[in-house]
């Protein structure tokens, strides 16, 4: 069955329909009518329309437009467009992310830039106060327009209620602080308008009979170890945190916990979503033994995701890097509570050890589509299909999560050979 016969096979409100309960099925462990394939298409947007990555995000009509096109094109069953917006970013004068056209070339795609924007030295305030410390110390130091916030009295002193307020009221009409409180006014409005078109790219996809891209439209949600070491202390902070002050880091990942678990409620809440996207960067084999993983990583983790699913939300996990050494410990999850993205995960040890726990997303490595080879498209989503698909409980989804640089003719072979191989 070609693409074009798949894409007239129904009307869009039925094929929503079938779609909806094809991912509903695989996520729940049963087995659908067939593999259902989420396709997040980023940059690659720009690429079929022949332009730079920043003309997209500055015209978000152009945007949408060419993700109908690839959504109608590669008849995939969920799928996404281009990552968020720059602009807030460029009113706070974020120096945490680069974008195409605002720390990057046009044609860039968005990079995170880590450095140590917590020092060693600051646990100490760190865990007296988390939110007083990140307002007056973090944030200026991440983000240039505010500056401004350094300035300010300890947050505390709020609890003075009038006296507080009154005393301290002055310090707002100081230009730099001022000055902060707008661009944040800004950047805020920027977002919220982001989030409007957002709602509307969802609905006209809907209208063509597309899910968009709901699980990854739930909070933001680290493991303990990544949130401390992601935004804070970057990767070299962390690693030697775990030697020279390990009983800090521990009682830092222990303070973020409910912090975190309070911030997913509410806006899963606020969005009537139930999913939390954790993305998971320094807990796979290559970053630390299994024993620092078992001390640092994975009974914190194992925790957020504990209570997440208490208060209804499914985590929708990305397993980024190899968790080949881990699964054992995924495995002590509650069953079809979660839905797993792997990404250099050998996906067929992978069922075998998860197949009952787990929804498995991925498959698809995002170097065979860069390639020419068609047959080789084709046989590894035939192996994927028959042996990762066994059963339900798979949903088909490139490796990286973004299709930039793939082969059109690779996509279209790869979307053909799973609605081939992968009706049950």
């Amino acid at each position: 069955m070609t693409l074009t016969t798949i894409a007239q096979t129904n009307a869009p409100a039925e094929q929503l329909a079938v779609r909806a309960k094809r991912i509903a099925d695989a996520t729940q462990l049963r087995q659908p009518d067939c593999v259902p394939m989420l396709m997040p298409f980023g940059n690659l947007l720009s690429q079929l329309e022949g332009i730079p990555n920043a003309e997209l995000y500055a015209d978000p009509e152009k945007a949408q437009r060419a993700l109908e096109k690839a959504a109608l094109r590669f008849q995939p069953d969920m799928c996404d467009g281009l990552f968020g917006t720059p602009e807030p970013s460029r009113v706070l004068g974020d120096r945490m992310t680069k974008w195409p056209g605002y720390g990057l070339d046009t044609s860039g795609s968005f990079q995170y830039h880590e450095s140590e924007y917590m020092k060693a030295d600051d646990y100490d305030a760190f865990l007296a106060d988390p939110a007083d410390w990140g307002v007056r110390r973090y944030l200026p130091r991440v983000f240039s327009e505010l500056q401004g916030l350094a300035m300010l009295p300890p947050l505390g002193v709020s609890l003075l209620g009038a006296y507080g307020m009154m005393q301290n009221a002055a310090v707002l009409s100081i230009p730099p602080v001022a000055a902060a409180f707008q661009n944040l006014l800004k950047a805020g409005q920027l977002q919220f308008q982001w989030v409007q078109q957002h709602i509307e790219s969802c609905r006209r996809l809907a209208a063509l009979g597309f899910l968009p891209m709901e699980f990854f439209d739930g909070p933001n949600v680290s493991a303990p170890f990544d949130f401390m070491s992601d935004t804070l202390r970057g990767m070299r902070g962390i690693f030697t945190d775990m030697r020279r002050c390990p009983e800090k880091l521990l009682a830092a990942e222990d303070k973020v916990i409910p912090i975190l678990i309070e911030y997913a409620v509410a806006l899963c809440k606020v969005r009537h979503n139930p999913y939390a996207f954790l993305p998971l960067h320094r807990g796979s084999d290559g970053f630390m033994s299994l024993q620092n993983f078992d001390r640092f990583y994975w009974p914190q983790l194992k925790r957020v995701v504990l209570l997440l699913i208490d208060a209804g939300i499914t985590p929708f996990i990305l397993w980024e890097g190899c968790w080949d050494q881990r699964l054992e410990h995924i495995a002590q999850l509650p069953r079809a509570k979660t839905i797993g993205v792997f990404q250099s995960t050998d996906l067929i040890k992978a069922k075998e050890v998860l197949g009952d726990i787990t929804c498995i997303v991925g498959g698809m490595p995002n170097s065979l589509l860069a390639g020419t080879d068609t047959v080789a498209v084709r046989e590894h989503t035939h192996k994927m299909c028959e042996i990762v698909g066994k059963g339900g409980g798979f949903i088909m989804m490139p490796a990286i999560g973004d299709l930039q640089g793939c082969s059109p003719d690779m996509i279209e072979a790869w979307s053909e050979a799973t609605h081939e191989f992968g009706k049950y």
